[in-house]
């Protein structure tokens, strides 16, 4: 039987130490093996206790979350599982933790939430399972239960006929690692690229901030998806953390619709929501791409695609955070070519122009 996977939790609440080692202690395969009031105390149970996974509160007396994750990842880099407070600093906090080397985060469990008690506890697990096979580099080399329903609960398949148009669209999925590999992808785009639409697993507010980030760091405008934006070159619309996006067409136009259905695939927004919606809008004159993340969450999107002839990408095993989805979706036979992170803004652009000619 294989080690279990030995966590340290770090947080200035006793009541969350206490809630978050019951949940995670749930787990046959993970053993809370300390905590810590503040990352001064975390930074010695470290070198005593040499854990394989962290979670770590944003916000601490005496050194922040962010400063000592910095530190951490300069000088002994581990995984780490941020621990956020829905709030607009706790976002932004977050993005920042992602950016410096995190894997993933979660939000702060809420002591008046015991109905979704179970969501919380497999989320917090997973991320932490997830976390425990990824080997972070040191910060210097680091670049700047619910339902499951399928996607037909959102939008049902339709068999109509698209044309080939000069509009193209570039669809876009990602979860687990999503936030930094999609804006390596944006960074690398033309301003001029035809416009994008992206489902990333995120919380409402954090996708908010998760957008105004990219906006201001790519030649892209970039933005929070609102129902009938105009999906035009050089814009980007990411769906909101509570909704469903879908790709429409309204006369020669592409526009963004919201939708506030069942999650999918124990998502929402949920990716194969998005891809099932660019193939009856925009058909052949789109691709997509899906990026790392872990789950399931776009294969059977990606291959609804890839099945209608249009020109699908999944990242790469060595350059995903976690190869679950893409993993997936390369099983399935959903991906028309497995592309390490750096090719893939050349290939999304190349197989646009080949939907031109």
């Amino acid at each position: 039987m294989p080690s279990p996977i030995r966590v340290l939790i770090i947080d200035d609440s006793a009541l969350i130490r206490k809630f978050l080692t019951k949940i995670l202690e749930s787990a046959d395969d993970i053993e809370v093996i300390g905590t810590a009031a503040d990352p001064l105390i975390a930074r010695d149970k470290i070198k005593a206790l040499n854990p394989d996974v962290l979670t770590l509160d944003v916000e601490m007396p005496r050194m922040d979350g962010l400063t000592f994750l910095r530190n951490l990842m300069r000088l002994r880099p581990m995984p780490v599982v941020m621990v956020s407070s829905l709030t607009e600093k706790g976002a932004s906090v977050t993005m920042d933790a992602l950016e410096t080397g995190a894997v993933d985060f979660v939000t702060k469990p809420q002591m008046d939430v015991l109905h979704t008690l179970q969501d919380y506890t497999e989320e917090l697990i997973s991320k932490v399972r997830a976390a425990s096979k990824v080997t972070p580099q040191p910060l210097t080399t680091k670049k700047t239960p619910s339902p499951s329903h399928s996607a037909d609960t959102i939008i049902p398949q339709t068999s109509r006929k698209i044309f080939k148009t000069t509009d193209k669209v570039i669809a876009i999925g990602a979860s687990t690692g999503g936030t930094e590999a999609i804006k390596d992808v944006l960074m690398n785009l033309p301003p001029d690229t035809p416009g994008i639409v992206i489902t990333q697993h995120i919380p409402p507010r954090f996708s908010q901030a998760f957008a105004e980030r990219m906006n201001r760091t790519t030649g892209l405008t970039v933005k929070e998806a609102e129902d009938g934006d105009h999906v035009i070159p050089g814009h980007v619309f990411i769906a909101p953390g509570d909704k469903h996006l879908l790709l429409t067409r309204n006369g020669a136009r592409y526009e963004c619709r919201l939708d506030d259905g069942e999650p999918v695939n124990r998502h929402k927004p949920s990716v194969d929501v998005l891809f099932r919606s660019v193939l009856q809008a925009a058909g052949i004159n789109s691709v997509a791409t899906l990026l790392t993340g872990m789950g399931a969450d776009g294969a059977k999107g990606l291959l609804e695609l890839h099945n209608a002839g249009i020109h699908t990408i999944a990242q790469d095993e060595k350059t995903s955070v976690v190869w679950g989805m893409p993993g997936e979706a390369v099983k399935q036979g959903a991906a028309s070519q497995v592309l390490p992170l750096p090719k893939i803004p050349k290939a999304l652009i190349t197989e646009i122009q080949k939907a031109s000619a």
